[in-house]
This record gives structure tokens, C-alpha cells and sequence, in this order.
């Protein structure tokens, strides 16, 4: 419960901080600081914490499971799509369904899934976080989420256009790098640095996080958002929750495993929504109302498993 405080003090303080200075700022400055962030800040991180993390062969599950997560959460928000269709003769209009699949399926699992395992559990299991986000989720997301963006509202110059984001995509590129660079032995005092370089880009980047929720001013469509957010941080994550066992994923790795599952929708739902010409109030929507139902939902995680 100490450590669980502590963790939501430092969680929220900072999501404070930068939605207040989101608030004050010109809007110029987060998008630097994401720019900052995606080609310099995040990759270095990946690297220094790399160089700490356990890398067993079953770490290769993590992505396994980020699939199996993605193809659930899109899965079941079909589902509800045709349930309201039954009860209700009525159905969402097609960007509004491309927007419902997308948050159902795709989870914060950079900015808010690294800072909560690297608090949690610090660097020694950061792997299974890795590789959950950069071989699962980000696959998923610039992969098959374009694809069902495309289907549902956009144009296939657009499909390519992101799918080319996908590629060049520094994380990926870093975490390849960091890979091998992981057996050069460096000076003790950069060493010290590169890991403390890496802590600043996780703090800058839950106070990016606070500075883009500052510009979310929609709340429209709560019930088709709060459908889609039981979806993603509630159903899919109690399936799998129970199911790890059975795929030999025990203790650490699937604690750390099961709270990438249950983080909130990610703003990459709201930048593929927006590429696409799909509901994007609705996207909006379940961002903001995931990210504040995690307070809530967090400790009932790390309690039941």
C-alpha cells in the first residue's frame, strides 16, 4: 500500500504539473516536447534500461500476449457493435465504429505502461514491458489499426503514409540497438548518466501526458466511451489475467504483463482517428475518461493478481 501511494503521488503530481504548464503554455511546446521525446528522449531510455533488464527466453511472450490482447479487445467491440445493433435496431455510423474498435484495442502501453512497471518493479523485468509495447502493441497499433482505419474511413495513401511511420519508428529502431550495445561494457560514470538521462525521459514524458490532457476538452458519447474502455481496462485484461498461468507466465512478468493489458486507450487512437476521418470526439472521449478511471482500476489489479 506504501509503495502503491507513493507510486500515484509521483503519477499524478507529475500529470499535474504538465497539465497545468499545458494549460499556461503555447501549444507549441508539448508538441516539441513529444518530438523530443519520440526521436531522442524515449529511444536513449530504452537503451539504458536495456542494459539492466532480464532478457529470459519466455520474455518473448509479452508480445504474444499484446496480440492476443489487441484481436480480444477488437473482437469484443464488434461484438458490442452488432449487440446494439439487435437491442437497439440501430447502428453506429462507420467512422463512429472504427473509433469504438480502435480505443477497445489499443493501450497506453509506452507513456503510462513504462513509468508504472519501471516504478512498480523497477529495471530488472522492464523487459517484459519492451517487449509487450515494441513487438506487440506498436505492430499492432501502426499495423492493424491503420489497416481498420483505413477500412472504416480513410484511404489507402493514408494506410501507407502510417505504415511508413511504423518503419522509421526510432523505439523500434533503438531497441535493436540497445539489443547489442547491451554487451559493451561502458565507464561506470556513463553508465550512471545514460540511466539517469533515461529516468528524465519517463518524467517528461507522464508530463507530456498531463499537457495533452489539458487540450482534451470533449466529453461527448460517455456511454460508447465508457463501453470501450470496460472493454479495453476491464474484460480483456480479467481474460487474459486468468490465462497466463496456463502459458507458464507466473509472479513479476505477469503482473507486469497483465497492467499493460489494462492500460487506458492511447493517444495514438486520437492521432489515427484524426488521420482517418474518424470519430474523433469520440477517441477524445475514451482517452480522457480511461486515463482517469486507472486510478481506480490499478489497485484492483495489483491486488487480484
Amino acid at each position: 500500500m506504501t509503495n502503491l501511494l507513493e507510486l500515484y503521488l509521483k503519477l499524478s503530481g507529475l500529470v499535474l504539473i504538465g497539465f497545468i504548464l499545458g494549460r499556461r503554455l503555447p501549444n507549441t511546446v508539448p508538441t516539441r516536447l513529444a518530438q523530443f521525446l519520440f526521436w531522442i528522449g524515449i529511444p536513449i531510455g530504452i537503451v539504458a534500461f536495456l542494459r539492466q533488464a532480464d532478457l529470459s527466453g519466455t520474455v518473448l511472450i509479452a508480445p504474444a500476449v499484446a496480440y492476443i490482447a489487441i484481436l480480444l479487445g477488437a473482437f469484443f467491440a464488434w461484438v458490442g457493435i452488432k449487440c446494439q445493433h439487435y437491442f437497439t435496431n440501430t447502428v453506429p455510423q462507420s467512422p463512429t465504429q472504427g473509433s469504438f474498435i480502435l480505443s477497445s484495442m489499443i493501450g497506453n502501453t509506452a507513456f503510462l505502461g513504462y513509468p508504472i512497471a519501471l516504478a512498480i518493479y523497477g529495471t530488472e523485468y522492464f523487459a517484459w514491458a519492451l517487449f509487450y509495447d515494441l513487438l506487440g502493441s506498436l505492430f499492432g497499433t501502426w499495423g492493424l489499426g491503420v489497416a481498420l482505419a483505413a477500412r472504416f474511413g480513410g484511404s489507402a495513401a493514408n494506410f501507407w503514409q502510417n505504415i511508413k511511420v511504423l518503419l522509421i519508428n526510432p523505439a523500434l529502431w533503438s531497441f535493436g540497438f540497445g539489443l547489442l550495445f547491451r554487451q559493451v561494457k561502458i565507464p561506470q560514470v556513463a553508465e550512471f548518466y545514460l540511466e539517469k538521462f533515461g529516468w528524465s525521459g519517463i518524467i517528461l514524458s507522464l508530463v507530456l501526458m498531463g499537457m495533452r490532457l489539458s487540450k482534451l476538452h470533449s466529453w461527448q458519447n460517455v456511454p460508447q466511451a465508457g463501453a470501450s474502455v470496460a472493454i479495453k481496462m476491464l474484460l480483456v485484461p480479467i481474460i487474459l489475467g486468468g490465462s497466463l498461468p496456463l502459458l507458464g507466465v507466473t509472479g513479476t512478468p505477469a503482473q507486469i504483463i497483465l497492467l499493460q493489458t489494462a492500460m487506458p486507450p492511447a493517444f495514438s487512437t486520437l492521432i489515427i482517428a484524426e488521420a482517418f476521418k474518424l470519430d474523433s470526439d469520440l477517441a477524445v472521449s475514451t482517452i480522457a475518461l480511461g486515463t482517469v478511471l486507472l486510478l481506480v482500476t490499478l489497485p484492483i489489479w495489483l491486488a487480484l493478481f
